[in-house]
């Protein structure tokens, strides 16, 4: 017989409560309330209704005795009023009071000396399978004497009103570091409910346990070396760590504890669908099974889906537990790494495919955290726009950016590890003129790396980008030369160098931001102003 439990703490104390229900018992509910089909495959797919991606504009962090003094206050993490929180509160409370609710505990961070444990309470089934695949799954055992420290409310059908609410619009994501409370309202997008708790470790970890949070990807090879990959979505963090040679850590939140090991948030993970093959990701296809959902992708009358429709977004995502990738590392828990990726979507298509940066090279890219926006992934973004994104993941970080930035540098110079900037982006020309770089030419680039093809630093295998000052491999297994030059794709020198100093122009006017807070090093570390 299942455990019940009471949300009167809460104060909720009418609803029907669905406490702890299996994958399979949301998805039948789902499929029984008409909110979802399923996929020839068994997967479960959904559509999250009016936002199909995250909507950065409508975050919000109690302003409080807690937050008022340390969080980085702006345009990224934007204050709301303790009072106005409260009555917000009482009105998703009431609203959620008396309907049915899907209620699950859960956990972050797997390194037990970190954990979070989470109650998600939940309006919808989906969501809350959601809930049950990306974060940590307790034992029986463990659930017995279960004390939530953090609360999710996630209400997609309630609407605020913005005069009265204190909101921006309808729907709205806000984080109570007092109350330790994540309310989430107006949106069905999942993402929203994962970014909250990893928006709130970022504030934890580094203020409370001194641990660096990280907005990355990880894996561990046969030899026990662990690689890290940062970058946000769209970048390849996930296709990229997903490697059947490779136990993967996790595929987008972790943490860099004292003891320099790696540890994954979560419990599953959360992949872009666009475009999806079984042959280019067999892993991530292979993953979208029963158990899975499927979000915003196009079905046809038999289930079948088309990965390469946007007709509702670009978008389109799938999550799954961890443990449907057949090689994972048990627990997501990794050693030191050695190699750190830096992924970016370079929109401009100058940034060379692969180079090794120094220390204050590392140090400025990590800080400027360029790439491009793909189109879906936040409410408003139509197609690819060049962004930069501090840390590779500015809408999540509360603290400066320069505080994480210290913090990784500090890591770097401690365990020598080596840093790469790969461009996944675009090739032989900006985007709407280049190509996307070949999936099979990054892969390369990457076990080059870990491979240690590309690991030894000599004058003579590289050479210095006259514009971006970064040492680019001459030759790499298994990618033609010509590849590894941006310059050579492009066949038309001027043109070239006209983009790479207009992107150099953009690098500047971000990092001015920063400047205050930066070593003269690590501003060395920056595109250089002139060719040479």
């Amino acid at each position: 017989m299942k455990k019940s439990i009471t949300l009167a703490s809460l104060g909720i104390n009418n609803s029907a409560v669905h406490y702890q229900l299996t994958p399979t018992e949301l998805h039948k509910i789902t499929l029984e309330k008409n909110m979802g089909q399923e996929t020839v495959s068994g997967a479960l797919a959904v559509n999250t209704g009016e936002f199909t991606g995250r909507s950065p504009q409508d975050r919000f962090i109690v302003k409080d005795n807690v937050t008022a003094e340390k969080v980085w206050w702006g345009p990224v993490n934007i204050p709301f009023e303790p009072e106005k929180f409260e009555k917000l509160y009482e009105k998703v409370i009431s609203y959620l009071d008396g309907k049915e609710l899907f209620v699950r505990d859960c956990y972050a961070c797997a390194d037990a000396n970190y954990r979070m444990n989470i109650r998600v309470v939940n309006e919808y089934p989906w969501s809350n399978m959601f809930a049950y695949n990306m974060f940590i799954r307790p034992t029986k055992e463990e659930l017995r004497n279960f004390e939530p420290e953090w609360t999710v409310i996630n209400a997609p059908g309630f609407t605020a009103n913005a005069e009265i609410d204190g909101t921006r619009q309808h729907n709205f994501a806000i984080l109570n570091f007092t109350k330790k409370i994540a309310l989430i309202g107006g949106t069905g997008y999942t993402g929203e409910i994962k970014k909250g708790i990893f928006s709130a470790l970022n504030f934890i970890l580094p203020v409370y346990k001194k641990t660096l949070p990280m907005h990355c990807s990880s894996n561990i090879g046969k030899n026990g070396e662990t690689a890290i990959f940062f970058g946000l979505s769209g970048t390849g963090k996930t296709t990229l760590s997903t490697d059947a040679s490779r136990k993967l850590i996790g595929d987008d939140e972790h943490g860099w504890n004292n003891e320099n090991a790696i540890f994954n948030f979560e419990g599953g993970c959360y992949a872009k669908v666009i475009n999806l093959s079984e042959e280019k990701e067999p892993e991530i296809f292979g993953a979208i099974k029963k158990g899975a959902i499927l979000e915003n992708v196009v079905l046809d009358e038999k289930g079948n889906v088309d990965f390469a429709n946007t007709s509702i977004t670009q978008n389109t995502r799938v999550s799954y537990p961890i443990y449907h990738i057949a090689n994972i590392q048990q627990p997501s828990i990794g050693n030191n790494p050695k190699n750190i990726f830096f992924l970016t979507a370079d929109a401009f298509g100058v940034i060379p495919p692969i180079s090794k940066l120094t220390p204050s090279q590392a140090a400025y890219h990590f800080i400027s955290g360029y790439t491009a926006k793909v189109a879906g992934t936040e409410a408003g973004v139509v197609e690819p726009v060049p962004s930069f994104s501090a840390c590779f993941g500015a809408p999540f970080m509360p603290l400066h950016p320069a505080e994480y930035a210290e913090m990784l540098s500090k890591k770097m110079k401690d365990t020598g590890v080596n840093v790469w900037l790969v461009n996944t982006g675009w090739t032989g020309g900006p985007y709407g003129v280049g190509t996307r770089m070949k999936l099979k030419y990054t892969r390369a680039m990457i076990n080059a790396v870990l491979n240690g093809d590309l690991g030894l630093y000599n004058y003579d295998d590289y050479h210095i980008h006259s514009v971006f000052g970064v040492a680019q491999p001459r030759s790499c297994p298994g990618v033609p030369t010509n590849v590894l030059s941006p310059r050579s794709t492009w066949n038309d020198d001027k043109a070239y160098y006209t983009m790479a100093f207009k992107l150099t122009n953009a690098f500047r006017k971000n990092f001015k931001q920063f400047e205050a807070y930066a070593s003269e090093e690590i501003r060395r570390g920056g595109p250089q102003r002139y060719a040479f």
